[in-house]
């Protein structure tokens, strides 16, 4: 695989010196605002996303933020950091079944990077099963490849699996989800999509993994299991990919990245948010932008160098792309 100039300026925007990809994600927009309470309002996400990306990103590569309430965040973020901005709508289509997503209306990949965008993200929930459904979603995927190319900025692909009538973080779910991940990532790994990194899924749950510090008691899989399926679902992959944190806290995040490690798996870093940050929203709500600051300065600093130290296995993404280095 080869990559042009500007894309390949645009992944080294957003990667350490070494090659991976260590981004806090501060782009939640609905979620966020229901968390802060359905009263908070423009100044609250923007305050938020602000605090969040000035304190954090000295110890991050980049930040993925959204064009919505984020902009102002972005001119916070530290030199070091690059950006990654959101081309889709907030969550998903509900009139139907599906999960249909959608773009933002008044934006375009070419008005993205005119705004300092180094790279391109949107979020997919898929499920492999759903065959209709899902050849709108592969035509989309495609077009939006095509408007990267067309711009020659990176395209991250962030896949987030389901299964209708399923808790996503339920057991039943937790034995379906190895299968749906790697189905996934085979799927949009294909050439055409001109995907230039993949942000997955953790394979397993670990709260099932028997073994793990995070396991609940009711058994999917055991430890050797899970490490296991963190080897075959990676090796669907053709092009590289990194790791979304799924919303789970810091502790459970982390020791997924051990058990990838420990599996010997060639991921290229990490695109994680609400592991980092989410505990300062209470802190938010209650005691105001002085407390979370602080907070943020503390614990956050403290999550995201967690964080951080369980990169020190993972792969560079220009291996994938046959270049020596990104320097």
């Amino acid at each position: 695989m080869t990559l042009t100039q500007g894309k390949l300026v645009g992944l080294k925007a957003v990667s350490n010196r070494q090659g991976v990809i260590a981004a806090v994600a501060m782009d939640q927009r609905g979620s966020l605002k229901r968390a802060l309470g359905e009263t908070a309002g423009d100044q609250q996400l923007e305050e938020f996303k602000r605090a969040v990306t000035e304190i954090l990103t000295p110890h991050a590569s980049a930040v993925l933020l959204d064009p919505e309430w984020g902009l102002p965040a972005a001119k916070q973020r530290a030199a070091n950091a690059g950006l990654l901005l959101a081309y889709e709508r907030t969550g998903y289509d509900t009139s139907g079944p599906g999960r249909l997503p959608g773009l933002l209306h008044h934006w375009s990949v070419r008005r993205l990077k005119e705004t300092g965008a180094d790279c391109v993200k949107v979020l997919l929930y898929y499920s492999p099963i759903e065959s209709q459904i899902n050849d709108r979603k592969q035509a989309w995927i495609e077009r939006i490849g095509s408007e990267c190319q067309a711009n020659d900025i990176p395209f991250f692909l962030e896949l987030v699996g389901y299964e209708e009538g399923k808790d996503e973080k339920g057991y039943e779910y937790a034995l379906r989800k190895p299968e749906i991940v790697k189905a996934t990532i085979a799927e949009f790994t294909k050439p055409f999509y001109a995907v230039d990194i993949l942000k997955v899924e953790v394979p397993v749950n670990s709260s099932f993994v028997a073994g793990t510090r995070a396991f609940s008691g009711q058994r999917a899989f055991d430890r050797n299991q899970a490490l296991d399926l963190f080897r075959d679902v990676a090796s669907a992959a053709t092009k590289p990919f990194i790791y979304l944190s799924g919303g789970v806290g810091n502790a459970q995040f982390t020791e997924s990245l051990e058990l990838a490690a420990e599996a010997g798996v060639k991921f290229s870093g990490v695109l994680c948010g609400r592991a980092t940050w989410k505990d300062g929203i209470a802190v938010y709500k209650k005691s105001g932008l002085e407390t979370l600051k602080r907070w943020l300065a503390d614990e956050g600093v403290r999550n995201i160098s967690m964080v951080n130290e369980r990169l020190q296995p993972a792969t560079p993404w220009y291996g994938w792309y046959d270049l020596k280095a990104c320097a």
